[in-house]
């Protein structure tokens, strides 16, 4: 555990809940670290600067203020940054990250050495989107802390690449954090993530699907009448691949012509095109297939905890069977 960060032993389950766009908020971060899992967001699900940094102290106040009436630790909260040349709030955000000292900044569509310097200035760790090898060692190089190995089937912008492969591939030559990502919706698959060799398990879709995700109610219903067939991989929505959920591309008039299209990432344009077509048409991993209600975040996570739990004594037991 020398490469990996202390605080993953603090947990109560090794767990991040993914930074969704446009759902993630203040509410559904706070509820996850007081629950004991890392909360996270997108840093653009905030249309300005200034209201990015009014989460930022929204989030740190009620964390400490939870600390302090209740003497436990809350886990600690990241945020996503979008590393792209396109993206004209990078370094107002940074900035604001690196003045609140925030914990995790999880980077997306580019690993750059100068903004994980940045974020160990202030001791803060870098974790990093990637969908294969060649990203994971450009990733590497710029001194990441961990790698998010976003396998087939996640939501949002996600690989090809079967999560087994992936996480054996990496671990030949990454030895710091490894954190999966892909179709984890129950205790029991976060358990089967770290049997894989990840440190932790990253979960998107099943998130959503809480009482305090910004997510319309259409939206969790669709998730919860999904299966794995109803999610569709294309990058015709905003220039990268990504898996969405049939019915919205079909209510938004969507064609399967159109879905073959390619689109020119520009996330200078992000808060007024790929906004507005994120809110009517729904990304969803293939682990929808495995959702079928809507939970608070503390009964979700109590939820997870008795499968894990389950899981890990279940594998235990094959222990008493299988080493002749």
């Amino acid at each position: 555990m020398a490469d990996k960060p202390s605080f993953i032993k603090e947990l109560s389950l090794p767990a991040i809940a993914a930074p969704l766009f446009l759902i993630s908020g203040p509410q559904l971060v706070i509820e996850c670290c007081k629950n004991g899992i890392i909360g996270t967001f997108p840093a653009l699900n905030q249309r300005t600067s200034e209201g990015f940094e009014e989460w930022l102290i929204q989030i740190k106040t009620e964390l400490a203020n939870f600390e302090e009436k209740t003497g436990k630790k809350a886990a600690p909260f990241g945020v996503n940054l979008i590393v792209h040349p396109t993206n004209p709030r990078l370094e107002a955000d940074l900035k604001l990250c690196i003045k609140h000292k925030v914990a995790i900044i999880i980077t997306s569509l580019g690993a750059v050495s100068q903004v994980v310097d940045a974020v160990h200035s202030y001791g803060g760790l870098v974790f990093h989107d990637i969908i294969k090898k060649r990203h994971a060692e450009k990733a590497a190089e710029a001194g990441v802390d961990g790698l998010i190995l976003v396998s087939a089937g996640a939501g949002g912008h996600a690989g090809t690449i079967n999560p087994m492969t992936l996480v054996a591939e990496i671990k030949k030559f990454y030895h710091k954090t490894i954190i999966l990502s892909g179709c984890i919706s129950t205790g029991r698959d976060i358990a089967s993530a770290l049997q894989m060799g990840a440190d932790l398990a990253y979960m998107g879709t099943r998130f959503i699907n809480t009482l305090e995700s910004r997510a319309p109610e259409e939206y969790r219903q669709m998730i919860i009448k999904a299966g794995a067939s109803d999610i569709i991989y294309t990058a015709a929505i905003s220039g990268v691949h990504a898996n969405f959920l049939a019915p919205s591309l079909n209510a938004a008039g969507i064609t399967a012509e159109d879905l073959k299209k390619d689109v020119k990432i520009d996330f200078g344009k992000e808060l007024y095109t790929e906004a507005k077509a994120w809110k009517t048409i729904w990304s969803a991993g293939q682990g929808a297939a495995n959702i079928d209600d809507v939970l608070t975040v503390t009964d979700l996570i109590a939820k997870l905890k008795s499968e894990f739990k389950n899981a890990i004594e279940e594998q235990s037991r094959l222990l008493e069977i299988y080493p002749k």
